[in-house]
């Protein structure tokens, strides 16, 4: 009983700790302040499009409306399963439409032959199908790159807040930025990426990608093989890309289960190598590979501390270990969970969030028993407009 509880302990004392570390990282992060570049360079703005006919016309119309010159970027839409009237309506837009076909489809793939069939640009940047950018986003990309970085992850907030657990996703990505990508970054290591959202230099997308053949969590895989090839990747916080947050339970089960399957396999794929980089110097590499995808989800932890917290209580004088340690450990990993929600937040939202968050545990822990298979194919969230 002793061993089984010391586990447990040192599992969640490590999951507290790195979260109030990197929380409290979190708090000294700055925006860079990046001078206003003359030099313009030329943008390609990929747009992957998997049987997304509900939101693709109006994101590639909105995506035309930046503040940097037209002429030195391209949206350009990969068409993968979309209906004929919906490329009608793309034909007429000031875009590049390129219509992708293949026997299974992936995010990797469509990018790979966007990649492979335009001309040579210097940056490339990756949106999802839903994704809105801020009107500066491509000129403060521009500036970043003149600065002399080559791997940016902008910052993604919600675009809705139409159900409880659109605000509750919102919450997450927004304590996700906070904890992974500022503290990161104010502490001196690279951020990691979020599948949109984010430009590299086009010739070493296009050589990284080249190599990749992820079904699901392409971009674990892509944040790896960048990071092992030396080049840091940056958090611009006020470059902004609005994304559509999952507003059903039907699509969050859906969603989370690709994305906790890709977790754990990646996790178990890049372990070797993550250790290694430990003693290569590469302390972003075994930050990302192994420190946080050791971890379960956050919202797991979560509850699961605070189910164990309030076992303690109650079977106080049967356990080994004292059992404050229990209730400790959760004020702490709330607190530091609290400083990183976006002050937007601060609101009857954030009641909101926290009352649908018991049931959102339970179904997060439900998928559990539904991985397999999950990485095989490509599981599609639909996307719709609001």
């Amino acid at each position: 009983m002793l061993v089984f509880e010391f586990l447990i302990l040192s599992y969640f004392i490590y999951v507290v700790v790195y979260t109030t570390v990197f929380s409290i990282g979190g708090l000294f992060y700055k925006i860079p302040q990046l001078s206003r570049s003359i030099k313009k360079n030329r943008i390609a703005v990929f747009i992957p499009a998997y049987k997304e006919d509900a939101v693709i016309v109006p994101v590639a119309k909105q995506a035309r409306y930046q503040a940097y010159p037209k002429e030195y970027y391209d949206v350009i839409v990969l068409a993968d399963s979309l209906m004929k009237s919906t490329l009608t309506e793309l034909s007429l837009l000031d875009i590049k439409l390129q219509v992708v076909q293949f026997e299974k489809s992936t995010k990797v793939k469509s990018l790979l032959s966007g990649l492979n069939s335009v001309d040579q640009y210097d940056i490339a940047v990756i949106l999802d199908a839903d994704n809105v950018m801020d009107i500066n986003f491509l000129s403060k990309i521009n500036a970043a790159f003149n600065y002399g970085w080559e791997a940016i992850q902008g910052q993604r907030t919600a675009k809705n807040k139409n159900t409880p657990l659109a605000i509750l996703d919102g919450i997450s990505e927004g304590i996700a930025n906070h904890i992974n990508r500022q503290g990161a970054i104010a502490l001196g290591l690279s951020s990691p990426i979020i599948g949109s959202g984010m430009a590299f230099g086009f010739s070493m997308l296009k050589n990284v990608m080249t190599t990749m053949d992820s079904v699901g969590g392409f971009d674990k895989e892509l944040q790896m093989r960048i990071l092992e090839n030396g080049t840091k990747i940056h958090y611009l916080k006020d470059a902004i890309v609005e994304d559509e947050k999952v507003d059903t339970k039907e699509v969050f089960q859906n969603q989370r289960k690709r994305w906790i399957s890709s977790h754990y396999i990646y996790f178990k794929k890049f372990f070797v190598r993550g250790v290694l980089s430990l003693f290569k110097g590469n302390f972003s590499v075994f930050n990302i590979a192994i420190l946080y995808n050791i971890q379960l989800p956050r919202l797991m932890n979560l509850g699961i501390l605070s189910a164990l917290a309030f076992l303690s209580i109650i079977l106080q004088n049967h356990l080994a270990l004292p059992f404050y340690y229990w209730p400790l450990l959760l004020v702490i990993f709330v607190a530091s969970l609290l400083i990183a929600i976006p002050k937007t937040y601060y609101n009857k939202s954030l009641l909101t969030a926290i009352l649908t968050a018991p049931s959102t545990f339970v179904s997060m822990f439900l998928i559990h028993f539904k991985l397999k298979g999950a990485n095989k194919k490509f599981i599609h969230t639909p996307h719709k407009q609001h």
